[in-house]
C-alpha cells in the first residue's frame, strides 16, 4: 500500500454531520471537483470510507524504481 490516493469532491458536504464535514476538510479538499492526492494508508483509507458517498476515488499505484537506482540518493 505505499502508493496514493486520487481524492476529489463530487457532492457538496452542506447539509451532512459536522464529523463528515471535518473529514472532508481534513482530507484538504474545500471545493466541489477539487482533486487531492494523499498517502495510501489504513487511517486515510479510514477517512475515505467514513466520506464515500461525497468523493470519488482512485487509487495510483506505487512509482516503480529502475533497476541500478535502488541505492542513488
Amino acid at each position: 500500500m505505499a502508493g496514493k490516493l486520487r481524492v476529489t469532491l463530487h457532492k457538496s458536504p452542506f447539509g451532512y454531520t459536522a464529523r463528515a464535514r471535518g473529514t472532508v476538510r481534513a482530507l484538504g479538499l474545500h471545493r466541489i471537483g477539487q482533486t487531492v492526492e494523499v498517502a495510501d494508508d489504513a487511517a486515510t483509507r479510514g477517512q475515505v470510507r467514513a466520506i464515500r458517498f461525497l468523493v470519488n476515488v482512485e487509487e495510483m499505484p506505487a512509482p516503480v524504481a529502475k533497476a541500478g537506482e535502488e541505492g542513488k540518493r
